[in-house]
């Protein structure tokens, strides 16, 4: 009879314990300490998945060279000079034709001149200019023969009466040389020409800083020493 009344007892105890703990009242949320007046409270922050970050900013690149101060031109790069170049084009038959190419090449030139070529001749002649007289034309071939030259002549005709040739020469080199001893030997011999076995020619002598279009125009051109050419601008 005890046991079973102390069973009957630990059952009703329970009993009144678990209907108790269902209806007792929910606890109240603890209070948040307030922090003191003036600091700054922590706040969390919702840390974002990886895939959903923002891209990073992209790191400035290195300073180059430090710009100009406000107010500072900067230094253009001056061109050099286009340089001169001077030719020789040609030749013409006549100086009309070269002038004419002159003409047509205009603002390219600097400066130009034309230039005849005389051509060269059939025949040289050494003489001794005209004489007053005969008497006196004599007297000089007198002194050429105690000198030892033999080979000379006194004309009688036209404006080189009384004057004394010395020779008639094909080779104008050795027409020079025979002027030239007659002039050491105190003689005032000169070069004669005779005939003409090629025409004179001209040229046009020019300087230019527009060569290709020069050439253009001329065609064919010489470079020459620019000393040559003394004319003036067109």
């Amino acid at each position: 009879m005890i046991v079973r009344a102390l069973i009957v007892l630990l059952a009703v105890l329970n009993l009144g314990v678990a209907t108790w703990w269902l209806l007792r009242p929910e606890p109240a949320a603890p209070a948040v300490p307030q922090p003191p007046a003036g600091v700054a409270t922590l706040e969390l922050v919702r840390t974002l998945d990886p895939g959903s970050r923002p891209a990073p900013a992209p790191v400035p690149a290195a300073a180059s060279a430090p710009a100009p101060a406000p107010g500072t031109a900067l230094a253009a790069p001056v061109p050099a000079a286009p340089a001169t170049v001077c030719l020789r084009t040609g030749p013409f038959a006549g100086r009309d034709e070269a002038a004419a190419l002159q003409s047509r090449l205009g603002a390219l030139l600097q400066r130009s001149r034309l230039e005849e070529d005389a051509g060269e001749a059939e025949m040289y002649r050494v003489l001794l200019p005209p004489v007053a007289s005969r008497e006196a034309a004599q007297a000089t071939v007198a002194r050429l023969q105690e000198a030892g030259f033999n080979d000379m002549l006194v004309l009688q005709q036209g404006a080189e009466a009384n004057a004394v040739a010395l020779g008639t020469f094909r080779n104008r080199d050795m027409a020079e040389r025979r002027v030239a001893a007659m002039q050491q030997l105190g003689f005032p011999a000169e070069l004669r020409e005779m005939g003409r076995g090629q025409p004179p020619r001209w040229w046009l002598l020019l300087a230019t800083t527009e060569e290709a279009k020069v050439r253009q125009v001329a065609g064919d051109a010489r470079a020459i020493n620019c000393s040559r050419v003394r004319g003036t601008g067109s």
